[in-house]
């Protein structure tokens, strides 16, 4: 008989979490303004916030940190990560950053001016504030198909060739630092983008003489979709499909906490001299010298072991084979999601769980609220409040999708775990009728709300 699939690693050290009643978790979420980021981690018993940082590392990143070099400039272990971001990412010029926004803030204040225009596959979050910060403008060039949750296609994350098109030719050059292809796109629901489409959107962004930035955090997701689904990959490495990956961008930024596998890190990585140049001053500023950057050598030794680790085939295998069986669970009992299963997380499709809800009372929020008080499970609104206002009009901004976003933590939790946040996902589904009311802001920042809003009950 065949084996059955298991996982590629034993393990080591344990971490203890709590059960709470539901009697404590409705008191603790009122507390914390029905905002889930602020309730407290002994709050949570299974915790899908976040894949960034929360993952376990290995006995030999573990290793690494013991040889990490402390030296304020030149550290041995920036030359390490250099190395291997050389290696593995074919860039010749980086800067340690302490994790992806400080890189995209390092960057952006490089090369960003007011009324600029970046046009993208679905901006996340801080991307998409850090621009709006600077009074420019995403533009979401994200394939149409990516809006209908239930239609399975390999790429859903791709970039739409004509839309961005549009944009350079509506724009002059000058208005247009940079284009952002995320990969996997997050937003979209942790979709991968194929490497005929990266191909593709390299192609144009030369043909107007527009820099291709790649935001990397989960690259190497990316690739092992590539390796499985798009033809002709299939009989090549995942670090055979990272080096082509990267050989169409111009400029990279990474959360080392992701792919890297590492709790706190990232980096900017360019081809230009130039800009590796122009970032320095704003690395120097914002984050420490170009040679840490934010990160003790230690952490960038680890960063370094980790990179290679997540771009190893079995650890990507057991890791996205996780968050499908999730996926295949919440299909048994009929709870609809962003198919097919992303890279890193499950984003169930609020509206369809919820559907008596307005979509003014968060959807969404009221989802993320309502899983938590079933079972202690902790995920994140990827809808109305994180899509937030209109710089502009300041109107609230509402989505196409309302998700509630799993986030899986790498060689973190067991599939006995996942068992728990489906069944407790199937017995919110089973009392949907009885929700018939979501939340309203009391507090909003004017950026990246989402992280501190409070909020409380429509009744």
């Amino acid at each position: 008989m065949e084996l059955p699939f298991a996982e590629s690693y034993k393990i080591k050290m344990v971490e203890t979490i709590r059960r709470s009643t539901y009697a404590e978790r409705e008191q603790w979420i009122r507390e914390a303004n029905y905002n889930l980021f602020a309730l407290k981690s002994d709050q949570v018993y299974i915790d899908l916030l976040t894949d960034s940082g929360t993952g376990a590392m290995s006995d030999r990143q573990w290793s690494a940190l013991m040889l990490g070099d402390e030296s304020y400039a030149g550290a041995r272990s920036y030359y390490i990560l250099r190395d291997a971001i050389s290696d593995l990412l074919g860039f010749e010029h980086f800067l340690p950053t302490h994790q992806g926004r400080a890189a995209e803030n390092v960057l952006f204040s490089a090369i960003i001016k007011e009324g600029d225009v970046l046009p993208g596959n679905s901006h996340f979050d801080t991307t998409k504030g850090h621009i709006e910060y600077r009074k420019a403008f995403p533009v979401d060039c994200t394939i149409d198909e990516a809006s209908d949750s239930q239609l399975e296609i390999p790429f859903k994350g791709n970039m739409d060739l004509n839309k961005l098109e549009d944009v350079f030719r509506k724009y002059p050059k000058e208005k247009i630092p940079a284009v952002v292809l995320t990969i996997t796109n997050n937003t979209a629901g942790g979709q991968p983008v194929s490497m005929e489409n990266i191909r593709q959107t390299s192609f144009l962004c030369q043909k107007y003489g527009i820099p291709l930035l790649i935001d990397s955090a989960r690259f190497a997701e990316n690739a092992y979709f590539i390796k499985i689904r798009e033809k002709g990959y299939e009989n090549k490495t995942i670090r055979e499909i990272v080096r082509e990956i990267f050989s169409y961008a111009d400029i990279m930024t990474m959360s080392s906490k992701k792919d890297a596998i590492v709790n706190m890190g990232g980096f900017l990585a360019m081809k230009s001299k130039d800009l590796w140049k122009k970032c320095q001053m704003f690395c120097v500023m914002n984050e420490g010298f170009i040679t840490y950057g934010g990160m003790s050598g230690r952490d960038m030794h680890a960063l370094a072991q980790g990179l290679y680790e997540g771009t190893e085939f079995d650890y990507l295998e057991t890791r996205i084979k996780q968050v499908e069986y999730l996926g295949m669970k919440l299909d048994e009992y009929g709870i609809q999601y962003q198919r097919p299963a992303g890279g890193h997380a499950i984003f169930v499709d609020a509206c369809k769980v919820l559907p008596n809800l307005p979509k003014e009372e968060f959807v969404a929020q009221t989802l993320g609220v309502e899983l938590y008080l079933e079972a202690g499970i902790r995920g994140v609104e990827i809808g109305a409040i994180l899509a937030d206002r209109d710089p502009v009009t300041r109107e609230n901004r509402y989505p196409q999708l309302e998700l509630l976003r799993l986030a899986i933590p790498r060689r973190t939790y067991t599939n006995n775990h996942m068992d728990v946040v489906a069944a407790a996902l199937r017995n919110v589904y089973d009392r949907r009728n009885e929700i018939k009311h979501g939340y309203r802001i009391t507090f909003e920042n004017p950026i990246m709300r989402h992280f501190t809003v409070e909020l409380e009950k429509v009744e």
